[in-house]
């Protein structure tokens, strides 16, 4: 069966999206590109030498995931910790540029601000350096993250949580958000890290990628199928998630294959890419994830919201680095011709 969404009903979402104000809550990350070339090889070792010609610095994790909002045109706090240090006054002014409500930021100076750097040759990353601290936040700090959130759920229209294995988001922090959106009937939408082992249930909306979705369903990814509607592993997986955590909307992300949209008691729809190149993916998913709960906080459907973010998505990684999307980049892949979406 195939769908559509007439460009003037994406231009009345996205009009709506102003008038939204999501909170982003998680790993908060300084993404750090070294930009150069390669034409020769060391003589110490078989690597390539990078001719150093820029630097650049973007914010990262869910970071980027409230990046992506501002440049959709959405209110957005952003709720994380950060350490006492040269990368966080880098990351508050990086965020301040992009109309990113930062007043929930905890300092922590046990912790390091979390840096990844990426060097990147031709197009092409090469090489990537992390540096952060890894454990699990303390109580103590814990509280005054979910304070600084409860402070700002007044006029909330969504909540984001990004995942990245970096120690903030906790079974407690998870648990007192989901019973605050809860009571107040607050989209929830979280980016999960199956490492982690936390609670999942009940969410509004959980956006694995293929990986993630069969260590969330405990279950192993043996083969593939060029049609994930036939990928019968694949849909026992979505299945298996969708009854064990009964989120809202199950949406897996398939990389080159698109994205899967899975409701308890609806069909799965597939809803194949437009991503004519790719150039890079850092990001992607964090984009899919504010585009799709952007556009639920703005009255789209979840169909029409996975067909608008599976177009964010497909633009953003035509683009090298972290990438966003602008709202005429978005209303501009929908005019050339209309989307197609199979259905099981």
């Amino acid at each position: 069966m195939n769908y559509s969404i007439p460009v003037r009903r994406v231009q009345q979402i996205l009009s709506r999206a102003s008038h939204s104000r999501i909170l982003v809550v998680g790993d908060i990350m300084l993404d750090q590109f070294i930009w150069g070339n390669v034409a020769r090889i060391s003589p110490e070792a078989p690597v390539p030498i990078v001719d150093f010609e820029r630097e650049s610095f973007m914010p990262g994790g869910a970071a980027n995931a409230a990046r992506n909002l501002t440049a959709l045109n959405a209110h957005t706090e952003l709720f994380g910790v950060i350490g006492q240090d040269l990368p966080a006054e880098e990351l508050r002014g990086l965020l301040t540029s992009h109309r990113i409500g930062c007043d929930g930021l905890v300092a922590d100076a046990k912790r390091r601000t979390s840096v990844k750097t990426r060097i990147v040759a031709h197009t092409q990353q090469v090489v990537r350096i992390d540096r952060e601290t890894r454990e699990k936040l303390d109580e103590s700090v814990t509280r005054r993250l979910l304070e600084a959130v409860q402070s700002q759920l007044p006029g909330c229209t969504g909540i984001i949580v990004g995942d990245y294995g970096k120690g903030v988001v906790t079974q407690p922090l998870l648990d007192d958000i989901k019973r605050l959106c809860r009571a107040r009937g607050i989209w929830l939408s979280v980016d999960p890290k199956p490492v982690h082992r936390l609670d999942l249930s009940g969410l509004s909306l959980i956006t694995p990628n293929r990986k993630e979705a069969f260590e969330l369903a405990k279950m192993p990814d043996e083969t593939r199928r060029p049609d994930p509607l036939t990928d019968t592993n694949l849909m026992a997986v979505a299945d298996r998630l969708l009854q064990d955590l009964k989120p809202a909307v199950l949406l897996v992300t398939l990389g080159e294959l698109g994205m899967l949209l899975c409701q308890r008691n609806q069909p799965v729809v597939h809803i194949p890419t437009i991503a004519k190149e790719v150039f890079d993916v850092s990001g992607a998913g964090d984009t899919v994830i504010a585009s799709f709960t952007l556009a639920i906080a703005a009255g789209a459907s979840p169909l029409e919201a996975a067909v608008i973010s599976n177009h964010a998505a497909g633009l953003v990684v035509g683009k090298v680095g972290t990438a966003t999307v602008t709202q005429d980049e978005l209303v501009g892949s929908f005019r050339p011709g209309s989307w197609t979406a199979d259905q099981k």
